[in-house]
């Protein structure tokens, strides 16, 4: 049997239903609670007359003088239903002392007892409440009559039935009724207006959908190679998927935070304020990132801002490498020229039988290309630094540079991963600089409580006025290489130098005669 989907209830019933049901049992509430306080307001209303109209008969000179006579009734009844029509009340009863009745609305009942208790009043409490008597079931107010000594010689008796109350109160709610409908019908109109405008503003998606679209966004934001940051109006990160809580170096979700406080001025902030860019190169630390700008739009207004992340730390490394095999290319094809030249001349020497000059020569032009571990004697404690060392100075004799290694370096114990990144930097802006037959001298002392290192020389040096400038991202005294080249060496040595709180001092104080670069990295953790 096939499995059936049960479907369920649409976005906008459901919204209709909810809303229209929350305003007729409001409606319902507040109908009940406005006939209550009309039935209250009624039912007061008649109290304080009836008892009114009781304490005027009960102090009435007329009434007080007719207890005096042989026949009471017959001066009391007239008064009594004078005084029942014109405050419109359903009775007025005089009595005596024993509850004999003097007046009464049905003459016949004149000279009979009371059918209720009468105790409460001929007592001298006066009584208000709903008893049932020969009239049926009414609001009753009991008033002692007093002669003038102030002796209770009888009780007035006034009251209205209750469905003349059930009748005035049904009056009242005829008009209340059609008030509770049109705000009735205003609220269900309110709720179908409302209805709508949710369903136009969820593109007229259901639950379901958008809850597996927001998954789907999730997973996929969250699950791309790229670092997406996203801004909203106010500057703050409205959300930040893994590979950019990666690419920033954050240790949890900084989404609803300022951007001011996770973006590092100078770098993201200020692309994130600036104009949509395209491949900008930033750092992140000391990671080297592409980044790119775009203002998001919703219906062609301005929400916020997007940044996408690339990581391209190892890019820039091997574009360093790239810059480093063209330049040793365009010194192999000079020596394959002047290798030629060697051969022809060693030839020559041979054809006219004179090995041992021939000998003498080869010993002479072989000897100027070979890279020997004695400059790098001082490094035997740290081998990656050794490798390093050895590695550029090879790239540096390609070049036409020699590499040397100063006496005076001491090597006791492993530089670090974050000296050798500031030694292959500075090592290799300095090649540059020399050019052709220039020289570079490296200094590197590992020992004690940090890391010196000291790179200088023999190039046109920095002008002082750019000392300050040069370790900013971008800023480069070279030629540009294109849009991920130049300008980042310098800035991570100084980002390593500020995350180390060391110190890099720049000069052209070089025993060579050009720049000078003297870093100092202090142990991890100290001061």
């Amino acid at each position: 049997m096939p499995n059936m989907r049960r479907r369920s209830v649409p976005l906008g019933v459901s919204l209709l239903v909810l809303q229209v049901g929350i305003v007729l049992l409001t409606t319902c509430a507040a109908g009940l609670m406005a006939a209550k306080l009309q039935s209250d307001r009624i039912r007061e209303s008649y109290r304080e007359r009836m008892l009114s109209v009781a304490e005027s008969v009960a102090r009435l000179p007329s009434v007080l003088e007719a207890f005096g006579s042989p026949d009471p009734a017959a001066t009391i009844q007239p008064l009594a239903e004078l005084l029942r029509k014109a405050s419109q009340v359903t009775y007025v009863v005089v009595t005596d002392r024993q509850g004999v009745r003097y007046a009464h609305p049905d003459p016949a009942r004149i000279g009979e007892p009371v059918s209720t208790d009468p105790s409460s009043a001929l007592s001298g409490t006066v009584y208000v409440g709903t008893e049932t008597g020969t009239l049926g079931t009414s609001l009753r107010a009991k008033v002692p009559i007093r002669n003038t000594a102030g002796t209770v010689i009888g009780m007035a008796s006034v009251g209205i039935l209750e469905e003349e109350l059930a009748a005035d109160l049904a009056e009242d709610l005829g008009e209340l009724i059609g008030w509770l409908i049109a705000s009735a019908l205003v609220g269900v109109l309110g709720a179908a207006l409302v209805t709508r405008m949710v369903r136009k503003r969820t593109f007229r998606l259901e639950p379901a959908e958008i809850a597996q679209l927001l998954e789907t966004r999730e997973a996929m934001l969250h699950g791309v190679r790229e670092g997406v940051v996203a801004i909203d109006a106010t500057e703050r990160l409205a959300l930040v998927n893994d590979e950019a809580v990666r690419l920033l170096g954050l240790t949890d979700d900084p989404t609803g935070r300022p951007a001011a406080q996770v973006l590092e001025h100078g770098g993201l902030l200020d692309l994130a304020r600036g104009d949509d860019a395209a491949d900008r190169l930033v750092l992140a630390g000391e990671r080297v990132l592409v980044a790119n700008r775009m203002t998001a739009r919703t219906h062609g207004r301005p929400v916020g801002v997007v940044l996408t992340l690339r990581d391209r730390t190892e890019l820039h490394d091997a574009l360093r490498e790239i810059d480093g095999h063209r330049a040793v290319t365009e010194v192999l094809r000079a020596q394959a020229h002047e290798f030629s030249n060697h051969l022809h001349v060693i030839g020559g020497l041979l054809e006219l039988e004179r090995g041992d000059e021939a000998v003498r020569y080869i010993e002479r032009v072989g000897g100027a290309g070979s890279v020997t571990a004695e400059i790098i004697g001082g490094a035997e404690a740290d081998p990656a630094l050794a490798a390093l060392l050895l590695a550029k100075s090879s790239t540096a004799h390609e070049r036409g540079v020699r590499l040397r290694l100063d006496a005076g370096s001491r090597v006791l114990a492993r530089a670090g991963d974050d000296a050798l990144t500031v030694l292959g930097n500075l090592v290799d802006n300095a090649v540059d600089a020399s050019g052709n037959g220039g020289e570079v001298r490296v200094l590197v002392d590992a020992g004690g409580s940090g890391v010196r290192v000291l790179v200088e020389d023999d190039g046109p040096g920095v002008a002082r006025e750019r000392r300050a400038e040069i370790f900013t991202l971008g800023v480069s005294t070279k030629a540009p290489r294109g849009a991920h080249g130049r300008g980042i060496g310098l800035a991570l040595v100084s980002r390593v130098v500020t995350r180390r709180r060391g110190r890099v001092d720049v000069s052209d104080s070089s025993e060579l005669g050009g720049a000078s670069f003297d870093v100092w990295l202090p142990e991890a953790g100290s001061r």
